[in-house]
Formats: structure tokens, sequence, C-alpha cells
């Protein structure tokens, strides 16, 4: 896919954006390393990668990477959305086969290192009780919301809920997720980019009012 063609921002511009923002934004400097690939002819094959590992460790969900490609080849969004789709999926079995075979070795380091990305100890437990009663509708709506899909992952396999029925929930959850920010995305055009650039924060803010709200839902349910 050519480079030029992709409509996201410049590496030079990039660099720029990114001395301008202050260290302790982490997350924006994250988000700007992750959609310098969208102005390369790496993108596809990072947001396969991304997707992959966002489904058991990284923090930045694969959606920021999506929206540019798609922005730049609106004619190939079903192409990233499947992509995107198929790695989530895998990237979830291998945080099923975590939780299942490796987390009592590793848990200790886990909750040490990465707490920050929501692979703490209190989110685990909550989502194992919630495995008690709803294991398809959690697994489904961590896939297409903005709950951490990655402690999902891991915490079923934890609590060993029958596979077949993680794997069909991820599958629906997070195509049905993947495919609509594709499809608006290469239904909109260049013309929603702007909004996205000049209200991050107020996004990132957003978003994390999403992802406490939802674990305030599941609580109720519970």
């Amino acid at each position: 896919m050519p480079n030029d063609n992709i409509g996201s921002v410049s590496t030079e511009q990039q660099a720029n954006n990114n001395k301008s923002v202050p260290w302790w934004h982490w997350h924006r400097r994250l988000y700007d390393w992750v959609i310098h690939f969208a102005d390369t002819k790496h993108g596809p094959t990072a947001l396969f990668v991304l997707s992959f590992a966002e489904s058991s460790f990284f923090p930045v969900p694969p959606d920021v990477l999506l929206a540019p490609l798609t922005l730049g080849a609106p004619k190939k969004w079903f192409r990233f959305a499947l992509a995107c789709s198929i790695a989530s999926v895998l990237g979830g079995i291998l945080g099923y086969c975590i939780g299942m075979f490796l987390w009592e070795a590793i848990s200790a380091w886990v909750f040490a290192h990465l707490g920050g990305i929501g692979l703490n100890e209190d989110n685990f437990v909550k989502f194992q009780a919630w495995y008690d009663r709803l294991d398809f509708w959690n697994v489904f709506l961590c896939g297409f919301t903005p709950l951490p899909y990655k402690v999902c992952t891991i915490s079923a396999g934890i609590a060993g809920i029958f596979f077949p029925v993680f794997l069909i929930a991820s599958t629906i959850s997070r195509s049905a997720r993947f495919f609509l920010v594709a499809g608006l995305m290469g239904w909109k055009g260049e013309s929603i980019r702007p909004f996205i650039e000049k209200y991050f924060n107020w996004l990132s803010l957003a978003f994390g009012v999403l992802l406490v709200g939802g674990f305030l839902v599941l609580k109720w349910i519970h």
C-alpha cells in the first residue's frame, strides 16, 4: 500500500508533535508512536501485531491505528477490519492460555509491573466472580466496550470457562467493534480525523469515564 495515500501526519510532523508532548502524557506519546505506522508501508502488519498484543498485554487499543489506515485507504476498510478481528481473537486465545497454564508462575510479576494497564489483582478478582454467572456476556462486553479485554482473556483462562463460549463471544464482539470502526472511517473519510486530533485528550477522558462506568455497571449486575 503506497504510503503517500495513508492520509496521516508525516514522520517529521509526528516527531515535532512528540517533542511538544510532556513526558508524563505517556498515553499520548504511545498513541503517536502507534499511529505513525499508518504513514509507512508496515501499517497493515503493525495493525495485525498490535491487535494481537493488545488482547493480552499491550495498553493501546488497535482502533487508533485501524482508523487512520482506513482513512487513507477507505476501499480497504473490510480487509483492515478482518485482519484486526482475526489478530485480536488469536491474541485473546493466547491470553486465555496464559491464564489457564502460566498464571500461577507469572501472576506476582504481572501485578507488580503491569497494574497500570489494568492487570491488577482487584480487576482479576472481579472478573473471576462475574464468570460464575455470565461467561458469554462478560467476554462479549469486554470485547466490544472499553473494558480491558486483556484482563478478560487472562481471567477467563484462570476461571477455566468453557473455551467454545469464550471463542464465540470474542469473535462476535471483536469483529463487531472493529468492523464498526473501520466502516465508519471508510464512510466518513478524512473529515473526521481533525476532530480526533483536536479533541484527543477529551476523548481519552471520555474513554476513561466509559471504562469506570463499565466496571460499575457490571458490578451492579453482579
